[in-house]
């Protein structure tokens, strides 16, 4: 039988963070924790959105337990912020799900003047999530779960040199180069917390083609080139809808038997039932070495896990 959300376990008293909970993926995430007991606290950009998303699930499910946290992944100051009060109030984060994320769009930057999908995407849920590690390792056995996509098949590693992509932009070229910052992101935090000897687990999950309104803001938005349109129409007829398309991340966040370092995602590719998938990149260890330079020299923020294991 293939899994499914009535695979979930009872999550009665965990507390479960999902970055970009207002929609899509985010917000099927943050339905089905919630439907399985959890505290969910949605963190979201947009707060109006983020509301409305409360209310949807709240007319489902009236004993859900939702905390809405304003995250602005494009601003240090703001993601660093929401970290601080997430691990203020929430002493112990069983589950992360580093979800939310922009795709193929023109070339910007974020407040702190860096590429905006790479800014977006990566460096936001670096801070983020070095802003929660404290309360991720006092939970027993916490799960990270990074979003990547198959795009991360056609990305590059990032470039010390270049991290802005000067002279270089192109908007699928920039989603593959962020996404495959995700995909390197979770299996060296799952380095990092094997070699300090925690039991935290970090996996990475990819949804396939799944069909939400993140194809359909690349076609408004311009930056997808002539493809966009046949994206967000292949999306639209044969991609998956988002309670399918979610079931890799979820699976990858509370399957019992799920092992940190793995890698979920749809059976066929694109579509399918949520199953483990082989780690297929050659460029891992550069990846993840370049990955943490350009990091923590950007952002200035390391993961402190001895001052995370005292506290």
């Amino acid at each position: 039988m293939a899994w499914s959300i009535s695979d979930i376990p009872n999550l009665t008293g965990k507390v479960a963070v999902v970055t970009g909970a207002n929609s899509g993926l985010g917000l099927e995430s943050a339905k089905a924790l919630a439907e399985k007991g959890a505290h969910v606290v949605m963190a979201a950009r947009n707060q109006g959105k983020a509301e409305a998303a409360r209310d949807e699930i709240l007319a489902a499910n009236p004993d859900a337990s939702l905390e809405i946290v304003e995250l602005d992944l494009g601003s240090f100051e703001s993601t660093k912020t929401a970290a601080a009060k997430i691990s203020a109030n929430h002493p112990k984060v069983d589950i992360l799900i580093n979800n939310a994320g922009l795709m193929a769009m023109p070339e910007r930057r974020t407040v702190d003047g860096y590429e905006m999908q790479f800014g977006v995407n990566h460096l936001g849920h670096w801070l983020f999530t070095a802003g929660v590690l404290d309360s991720i390792l006092a939970a027993d056995e916490a799960r990270v779960v990074t979003v990547t996509s198959t795009a991360h098949l056609t990305g590059r590693v990032v470039d010390p040199d270049n991290v802005n992509l000067e002279d270089d932009y192109s908007p699928w070229g920039a989603y593959g180069r962020a996404k495959l910052a995700n995909f390197h992101f979770a299996l060296g935090l799952q380095r990092d917390f094997e070699k300090h000897g925690v039991k935290a687990k970090s996996l990475v999950a990819h949804p396939g083609l799944s069909h939400t309104n993140l194809q359909v803001h690349t076609v408004e938005q311009g930056g997808g080139g002539r493809s966009a349109p046949f994206w967000a129409w292949m999306a639209r007829n044969t991609g998956m809808p988002a309670d399918k398309g979610v079931l890799s991340q979820l699976r990858a966040a509370t399957d019992p038997s799920a092992k940190g370092g793995e890698f979920y995602g749809p059976r066929w590719g694109n579509n399918g039932a949520a199953v483990r998938k082989p780690v297929l990149r050659r460029d891992i260890d550069e990846g993840i070495k370049n990955l943490w330079l350009v990091s923590e020299r950007e952002t200035g923020v390391k993961f402190d896990f001895d001052s995370a294991m005292e506290g």
